[in-house]
């Protein structure tokens, strides 16, 4: 039984000498977390791994290894200047550090008073990862703008993988199921340990001398990032940045980021997700066909509406110019001409004997008997005579309106010649400028994704090509291009 009462300060002071003589050096590894810096240059960080958390601290003083050329764990020199571990730690950071086990008495909190620094396993790969990283952005090989969309439901794929992984077995059972049929050609390749890096970058070569498919996919299974590290070997990002075919990259889980996938054109979370980039699902096919079918049926019947109401403005148009229609017309325009004539000169007669009735009047009563009988006389000669010319004044008439008549039915003939011959004409002018009547005479239109092709500089070799004639189109691809000669250069 302990028949002396310590106080704090000697309870503490008796620990630190115990623990400082336990563990006069260790090597501890964890993960670096409450990292901190203040203006003193002491840097006070804790290691944690699952189930402890041990709190460190790295006294100014001795930070001098941070220079130094060697590897204080295995002795390595290092032919060329290292990262600083002063200027990598942070949090998050797996690392392994060297030192001895105090007690902090103003916290009475035991301590590692840490004399060395070094990144540990997967942290060193990491430091690694990041400067590759930063090195190909600078190059370009991240951009965005360098980036190809790769081919629609593709129908042959280049498939650089292991042949005996889960990521093939994966790949293929859902390229079975979707798109509308592709052939997938198979370029093994390891995709872990030493030579899997030159093996990857042989069979992208491979892929792009054949120049079969249409788009390359690299795909591997989950790991560490040990496992995955042929991935992230500059020679393989180097390859898919000069690879010619577009690359689809599904390595890994989602979480799993490589430097191939990062340079790739496209990348997929998984090698399942790889395939259902490329090819969507057949019951996505089978709604555009009848989508297309739809419209295709729409656009018709708005075409046939369009030319029905166009022959109908037509017929209507003619009937209008018809000259049977304009002999109706003039006929009663003649009918209304001689209703009129007769009313005008019924009115006239009429005027006429009321005046003359009123004359008769004025004359009786002005006039002797005889005096009126001579007038009587006389106006029933005139009257005669008036009666007789009458006639011959009406068939005059009747004459100037027929030969009128006649002017305006050959005036009409006429127009409507001089209108349907204009007709004709412009029907006939509208024809030859329709651009697609050329193509019944054997000619075609050939065009790209980016417009049509005039000019043989538009289409180097390899180009895929789409050429219309009159009842189709065909798709082709350019296998050579010969300039036509100037006319002077041939009669030189």
């Amino acid at each position: 039984m302990q028949e002396t009462i310590l106080t704090v300060r000697e309870l503490t002071e008796q620990l630190r000498k115990s623990l400082e003589g336990r563990f006069p050096f260790v090597w501890v590894r964890g993960e670096v977390t409450n990292f901190s810096r203040p203006g003193s240059g002491h840097v006070y960080f804790s290691l944690k791994d699952q189930d402890a958390q041990l709190q460190c601290v790295w006294f100014r003083h001795m930070q001098r290894q941070a220079d130094q050329p060697f590897d204080p764990l295995t002795g390595e020199v290092f032919d060329k200047p290292r990262p600083s571990p002063l200027e990598l730690l942070r949090n998050g950071l797996d690392v392994l550090c060297a030192g001895r086990i105090s007690v902090y008495a103003p916290r009475g909190q035991y301590q590692l008073a840490v004399e060395l620094v070094q990144p540990a396993g997967e942290g060193l790969l990491a430091l690694a990862f990041e400067e590759s990283k930063r090195k190909l952005a600078a190059l370009g090989y991240f951009s965005s703008q360098r980036k190809r969309p790769l081919p629609r439901d593709p129908q042959r794929i280049a498939l650089i993988t292991s042949p005996t992984g889960a990521a093939v077995h994966d790949f293929l059972e859902l390229a079975r199921t979707r798109g509308s049929g592709s052939r997938i050609r198979l370029f093994p390749a390891l995709v872990q340990g030493a030579e899997a890096a030159p093996a990857i970058v042989r069979a992208l070569a491979e892929a792009n001398a054949q120049d079969w498919a249409q788009a390359i996919v690299l795909v591997r299974g989950g790991g560490s990032l040990e496992d995955l590290w042929a991935f992230n070997e500059e020679s393989v990002a180097q390859a898919i940045f000069e690879s010619r075919l577009p690359v689809l990259a599904g390595i890994g889980h989602e979480v799993d980021v490589t430097l191939a996938d990062m340079t790739a054109d496209m990348r997929a979370a998984t090698p399942s997700h790889a395939a259902q980039l490329l090819w969507p699902l057949r019951m996505e096919l089978h709604q555009r066909v009848d989508e297309t079918w739809a419209a295709l049926r729409r656009a018709t019947e708005r075409r046939v509406e369009a030319a029905g109401q166009a022959l109908r403005e037509c017929e209507k148009a003619l009937s209008w110019f018809s000259p049977q229609r304009h002999h109706e017309r003039l006929y009663e325009r003649l009918a209304s001409l001689e209703a009129s004539l007769e009313r005008s000169g019924r009115y006239w007669l009429d005027d006429k004997a009321r005046k003359a009735d009123f004359l008769e009047r004025a004359l009786r009563s002005a006039l002797g008997t005889e005096k009126l009988d001579s007038l009587d006389a006389r106006l029933e000669q005139l009257a005669d005579r008036l009666h007789a010319a009458l006639p011959r004044l009406v068939t005059d008439k009747e004459r100037a309106l027929h030969h009128g008549i006649q002017h305006w039915q050959s005036t009409a003939r006429g127009y409507v010649a001089e209108q349907l011959r204009r007709l004709e004409n412009l029907s006939m002018a509208l024809e030859a400028r329709d651009p697609l009547m050329p193509l019944t005479r054997g000619y075609a239109l050939v065009s790209t994704p980016e417009g049509l092709v005039r000019s043989v500089d538009q289409v180097p070799s390899g180009t895929s090509i789409e050429v219309r004639l009159a009842d189709g189109s065909l798709s082709a691809v350019v296998n050579g291009v010969q300039r036509r000669q100037s006319r002077k250069m041939e009669e030189s």
